[in-house]
């Protein structure tokens, strides 16, 4: 929020503050978290939050009255538990409401209401590959433009639908298609989109447009049906050509992996491209419970001392239940992923469903080829020997539990089709020289990589990587333990974090991988919020506001055990309104 320039002396009563604003405010953010910003956010500040907040969340008071209005004058639309009135795109929309509401299962609701009422209309269609991976694209014969619209129509009215007309790329007013003043607008339309906005009971994820079914009209041209705008594959099919059944996957990268759902195409659509990610993709995560009595005890127990005060901080060691919520991230906006993979030293979360498909927790114990080095409490060295975890895909993300998707990734935000994985550097410098004693951890490491890729390759590492899910390649973590096994060696049996450490998931294996022509950098939206600065709560505010960033980190190396409490009353509602669809692997 501040570029750091001291704010011009200001009395707390200094700033008038529209209403609106305040509502909007007071609705985004929980109390907890409102009263940590009042604590350590200047008034004016506070007031440019709450304008921000409020312009970025879309809504007013008039929006509010005119859903008001919207229910009274037509309650048959809100009948039943299931529907309610949000604010999305800046006005009024009847929503259905569900526990397990994802972008996902949004796309295929939208979509499965499309093919549905055309379906049941006898109106012939086929899929298409449209530009996003979010929404889906149907073609219909122009010819057929009324019967098909009088179907939509009616879809909209059994649960209340919107559409929006799309021309040259542009998107016009958003309007009701329950009501028929909106069909008689849109005649002779050649995009549509058809949404149905979903959201969760407590209404603080609402998903609408981004995730809409959009209706093609193809022009018949002789013996072709002509596309009214470009596509993926091809600008025009056979009139007469049969369809074919193929996987739903070919039409978007969030299909969840392993999918059964087919959809009906073309044969032009019927083929993985090129750049399509088709290999399976898992999620490592390596956690620990600080607070657990046998854990201490053994820490304890362990001879040695970090060489650095960082090491040994209680912040490493604290939870705030970040897992829980970085794996509703995951839930949430990487359904493609196949299996999670949590490494803990023998710790289950009391919340974890460890039955449930697709995760499965690892013990250091199965992992680490000397176990005469455990236990360890040195992330470096448990980071060195995550390859070895037995039924891990070859490609697979990295996570540490205070990592987050913020919106939608896809595999190929990580991997491109040909097996290279993608790395994402950070505008923090390694420091000069040799690690020494002054150095922290992350740069004492980032130091001894230096040295080896100096020695290797000739070239000098300067830049460490952002805390983002870190996309690895097996084949190459082996090759890395194998051409550099003494200090591989060296960094797996320090049961703290030491000044001969290599940081490998996080840092060495990019640089490798990209000199030996197996990696390349990425570039994805990210944020950093460091849990211990006073305009945390301002930063966080921002994010839940926006919802923009691919991924964020919620970093903290400096809070002690003493702070838990303050930073829980504004992580916690926080993440919890972020994230409110539970994900699976968790209990009741």
């Amino acid at each position: 929020m501040s570029d750091g320039t001291p704010s011009p002396p200001e009395t707390p009563r200094a700033v008038a503050e529209p209403s609106g604003f305040v509502e909007v405010y007071r609705r985004v953010l929980s109390p907890q978290t409102r009263r940590a910003i009042a604590k350590k956010v200047s008034p004016r500040t506070r007031h440019q939050l709450k304008q921000w907040v409020a312009r970025a969340a879309g809504d007013s008071q008039t929006a509010g009255r005119r859903g008001e209005r919207l229910a009274r004058r037509q309650p048959e639309l809100l009948a039943g538990a299931d529907r309610a009135v949000v604010v999305a795109d800046q006005a009024p929309r009847i929503a259905q409401v569900a526990a397990t509401v994802t972008p996902a299962r949004v796309r295929a609701e939208n979509l499965a209401a499309v093919t549905t009422a055309l379906d049941e209309a006898g109106v012939a269609y086929f899929r298409v590959r449209g530009a996003s991976h979010r929404s889906s694209v149907v073609a219909v014969d122009a010819a057929d433009w009324e019967r098909a619209c009088a179907a939509l129509a009616a879809a909209c009215e059994r649960a209340p639908g919107y559409v929006t007309v799309l021309t040259d790329g542009a998107t016009g007013t958003t309007a009701p298609g329950f009501e028929a003043k909106t069909w008689r607008r849109v005649a002779g339309a050649t995009v549509l989109r058809l949404t149905w906005y979903w959201t969760d009971p407590r209404h603080r994820l609402v998903l609408g447009q981004a995730y809409g079914c959009e209706v093609e009209f193809w022009t018949r041209q002789g013996a072709v049906l002509v596309a009214p705008r470009p596509n993926r594959a091809t600008a025009e099919v056979a009139a007469e050509e049969p369809s074919v059944e193929v996987s739903e996957s070919l039409f978007t990268g969030l299909e969840p992996t392993g999918t059964t759902a087919t959809a009906r195409t073309r044969p032009a659509f019927a083929g993985a491209r090129p750049f399509d990610v088709t290999f399976p993709v898992d999620v490592v995560y390596t956690w620990v419970d600080g607070t657990d009595p046998d854990w201490l005890r053994r820490r304890a127990e362990v001879t040695g001392v970090p060489y650095h005060s960082e090491a040994a901080s209680a912040a490493r060691f604290l939870s705030r239940d970040e897992l829980r919520y970085s794996l509703r991230s995951l839930h949430l906006y990487a359904p493609w992923v196949r299996n999670v993979y949590l490494v803990t030293d023998d710790q289950v979360p009391q919340w974890l469903a460890r039955s449930a498909p697709g995760i499965r927790v690892v013990s250091h114990r199965a992992i680490f080829s000397d176990l005469s080095v455990l236990p360890t409490y040195n992330s470096h060295a448990i980071e060195s020997q995550l390859h070895h975890i037995d039924g891990l895909s070859e490609h697979f993300l990295y996570f540490n539990d205070d990592v987050f998707l913020g919106t939608e990734v896809l595999p190929s935000d990580f991997f491109l089709a040909n097996g290279i994985s993608r790395f994402f550097p950070s505008p923090a410098l390694v420091p000069p020289g040799a690690a020494t004693v002054e150095d922290i951890p992350s740069s004492a490491a980032g130091k001894n990589n230096r040295a080896l890729m100096a020695e290797r390759f000739g070239t000098v590492l300067t830049q460490k990587m952002k805390h983002m899910p870190h996309a690895l390649r097996r084949s190459v973590l082996y090759e890395i333990e194998e051409n550099f096994a003494e200090p591989h060696g060296r960094t797996a049996g320090s049961r703290f974090r030491s000044m001969t450490d290599l940081s490998i998931a996080s840092s060495l294996h990019h640089y490798y991988a990209f000199h030996t022509g197996r990696a390349v950098p990425g570039d994805l939206r990210y944020a950093i919020a460091e849990l211990s600065h006073p305009d945390t709560p301002a930063r966080l505010a921002h994010l839940l506001a926006r919802r923009d960033r691919h991924v964020f980190c919620l970093n903290d190396a400096f809070s002690t055990e003493e702070d838990l409490a303050d930073q829980l009353k504004v992580v916690t509602p926080f993440l919890d309104t972020y994230f409110p669809v539970p994900s699976p692997w968790e209990n009741g």
